[in-house]
Order: C-alpha cells, then sequence, then structure tokens
C-alpha cells in the first residue's frame, strides 16, 4: 500500500471512531433463566407474543438440542414455528426459505439456537422482515438496515462465535461464492440465553474450534486501533476466561464450570469486536469459507498465529500486556509477546488444530480472495499494520502448506 492509501484508510478508521459514541451501542440483555431455555418460552408469551419463529440447524435438531424450549412452549401455549435446515455460512437462499417460513406461520419474533450460523441467519430474516423491499445483497456493508428487527433472543449452543453480542450477519452467495457481512447496530440481539448445559455434549473439535474463534475475536479487537477502555476490558476479560478453560473444555467436555467460563469468554469477546472491530484474520477467514465452506473457527484458528506473526512489532507492547494477563513471562515485550503467540500455536496442536489448510487453497483462487479479502479489510478494519495484496497472495500460499 502506498502511502496515500494508508492515509485514506486511518481517516476512514478514525472518523468512524470519532462518530461512533454517537451511534446506538448496546449489549444483549442476559436471561437469568433459573431453568434455561425450558423458562424462555413462559418469557416470550409473558412479553406479548403469540408465535415465535425458531432458527436452527439439522445437527442439533438430530441431537434433540431443541426439545425442552419446544416442549415448554407446547405447554406455555406459545405457537412455535421451526426453521431446521441452517447450513454453516448460511446462503442468501437459506435466509429467504426461513424468511418464507416467518411470514406463513405468522410469527412475530425470533429465536436462534445454534452456532453463529443460526444467529447470523436469524439476524438477516430479522432483517428481511425490518425491511420487507430490500433484498440481502443491498444490506452488505454498514448501517443498511437502520430499522427495528422483530424481537430477537440468540442461544449459543457454542463458546465461540459470539454473535449472541454483535451488530454483525454474516451471509454467502452460492453464487458468486462471496461471504460478506451485513453490520448495523439493529441487529444486535435484544435478549441473550447464556446455558452452559447445551454445551456439555459438543465434540472435540467443535469446542477448539470455537473457542480459538472467540480468542481470535479478543485478540483482534484488543491489537486494532479503535479500542475504547471497555473494549479493552472486555477483551482482557475474555482472554483470561478462555486461556484458563478451554483446554479444560477440549479434554473434559462435562466440566460445567469451564463450559460455563467459554460461553462468558466468548460473550465477552463478542461485545469487544462488535465496538473494536477484527481484522486480517476474519478477512481470510470469510473467503475460505466462501471459497470452499471452511468452518468459520477452524479458518480463524488456522489464521491467528500466522497474522500476529507478520504484525510483529506492531503488536508487541499490546500482545505482552495480555501475556501478563494470561501468565506468560518474559524479559522484553517482545519476549512476552512471541511466547503469546506460541502459546496459541501449542493450544492450537494440543488440540489436534492443522498448521496449514492441506488441499483446500487452490492457487488459480487466490487473484479472486486478495481482492476481496483487501476489499474486505480496507478501509474499515483498523488494523495494527496494513498489508499489501502481494502479502495477502504471499499469506494464501503460506496456509496452503
Amino acid at each position: 500500500m502506498n502511502i496515500f492509501q494508508k492515509s485514506w484508510c486511518r481517516f476512514y478508521q478514525k472518523t468512524i471512531y470519532a462518530v461512533s459514541p454517537f451511534l446506538p451501542w448496546r449489549q444483549p440483555k442476559l436471561l437469568d433463566l433459573k431453568e434455561g431455555i425450558k423458562d424462555l418460552p413462559k418469557f416470550i408469551k409473558d412479553k406479548g407474543f403469540k408465535c415465535a419463529l425458531l432458527v436452527t440447524d439439522p445437527m442439533l435438531i438430530n441431537l434433540g438440542m431443541p426439545k425442552p424450549f419446544v416442549d415448554a412452549c407446547e405447554e406455555q401455549g406459545l405457537k412455535l414455528a421451526i426453521f431446521g435446515d441452517v447450513v454453516p455460512n448460511p446462503t442468501i437462499d437459506v435466509v429467504e426459505k426461513a424468511l418464507q417460513t416467518y411470514k406463513d406461520e405468522n410469527c412475530e419474533c425470533i429465536v436462534a439456537l445454534g452456532g453463529g450460523s443460526s444467529m447470523d441467519c436469524a439476524k438477516a430474516v430479522g432483517a428481511r422482515v425490518a425491511c420487507p423491499k430490500k433484498p440481502i445483497a443491498k444490506m452488505k456493508g454498514i448501517l443498511k438496515v437502520r430499522k427495528k428487527l422483530p424481537m430477537l433472543v440468540a442461544i449459543p449452543t457454542t463458546a465461540g462465535t459470539g454473535s449472541e453480542t454483535t451488530l454483525a450477519a454474516v451471509i454467502s452467495n452460492a453464487e458468486t461464492h462471496e461471504k460478506y457481512s451485513i453490520n448495523d447496530h439493529a441487529l444486535i440481539p435484544e435478549y441473550a440465553v447464556l446455558d452452559a448445559s447445551l454445551t456439555l455434549g459438543l465434540p472435540k473439535h467443535i469446542t477448539s474450534t470455537t473457542g480459538m474463534d472467540a480468542l481470535t475475536h479478543a485478540v483482534e479487537a484488543y491489537i486494532g486501533k479503535s479500542n475504547t477502555k471497555q473494549t479493552k476490558q472486555m477483551a482482557e476479560k475474555a482472554v483470561k476466561l478462555i486461556f484458563d478453560n478451554i483446554l479444560t473444555a477440549y479434554e473434559n467436555g462435562s466440566d460445567f464450570a469451564a463450559r460455563e467460563n467459554m460461553l462468558k469468554g466468548s460473550f465477552y469477546a463478542g461485545a469487544a469486536f462488535t465496538r473494536a472491530y477484527v481484522g486480517y484474520v476474519h478477512a481470510i477467514a470469510h473467503t475460505l469459507g466462501g471459497f470452499y465452506h471452511t468452518p468459520h473457527g477452524l479458518a480463524n484458528s488456522v489464521i491467528l498465529p500466522v497474522i500476529l506473526d507478520f504484525y510483529g512489532a506492531s503488536i508487541y507492547k499490546k500482545l505482552a500486556k495480555l501475556a501478563d494477563i494470561v501468565g506468560i513471562s518474559g524479559e522484553s515485550d517482545e519476549q512476552k509477546a512471541k511466547a503469546f503467540i506460541q502459546k496459541i500455536k501449542d493450544m492450537n496442536k494440543q488440540m489436534n488444530i492443522p498448521e496449514k489448510f492441506e488441499g483446500v487453497i487452490k492457487e488459480e483462487d487466490i487473484p479472486l480472495m486478495v481482492e476481496r479479502a483487501y476489499k474486505e479489510a480496507c478501509p474499515l478494519y483498523p488494523v495494527p499494520k496494513f498489508m499489501s495484496k502481494q502479502q495477502l497472495a504471499d499469506t494464501y500460499r503460506s496456509l496452503m502448506g
């Protein structure tokens, strides 16, 4: 990037940062339900709603995870329409099918149960309800919704995406293989339910990659240039909780305390990055999801240490602070920062997360992926150090193995 491009990006980011305090930021209200999701139907009914749309995925339905909620809806006399066809990296077509279910069943509110894909799909459905004449493609980018959504309750079943706290919905276009974000404060769920019992049976590979996804959110937010006092505190809490609990949750999935702490860590990380933004890890991960359906958590897990190595000295001071918080020692900021990055690599290895995407990335796809990652990151993401298109291409090739 030349000096003019860099200057434009920083000017854009500083303008967004200056305007940010005047925007309608909020966090979802955490519902303290004694019986978890079993108590949610009563809460919804007490709000005056008669019919809710449940947005979830086939795997969770097969596992019977929505059953306590479904049964409680029947007991409370709350009509429930179920859309259970959410796919990883939800597409525009999936959103439109869920929207049709919402309309056909005369739904009045939305409950998202699942990982980031279910919550992103639910947010997009809500946006389409709020803006019936605006297609998903026209909502791409920043503040393209600007209308109140139906009440949305987010129930994460993984401790990773933080989507229950964020203003973003990531949607894929199946025809163009493009994956992009809709970013609007209206998309922040009104309520969230952190029910650790829902995460007790997660497979190890889901526990590991979603947990590292949450860590990526916290770290990218923390090292960026658009932090506030609050986002720094949230990111620090998230990093500490994740470092202290992810390996326990991975090795002993029935450890309730570890699962609960991972959910909290994911929530704090989501709260941090929804205000402070992310960086090149996400820009690259989104292209891999769009082109190859690479799960987002896995992509972030693999890419994070690579990008942190690239940033080098520009992030040593901040990573050294995080190293202090998690108990990693060193004689200098550089030593602490490098030890922090190495710890991430070590955790990946302990949880059988690969170092590269062997046999996934195709050379002929790299030019287009570079263009899309570059466009996503610039000028929006307040990264600590800019990457040129050539450096992005080199990064993709290094990830090929």
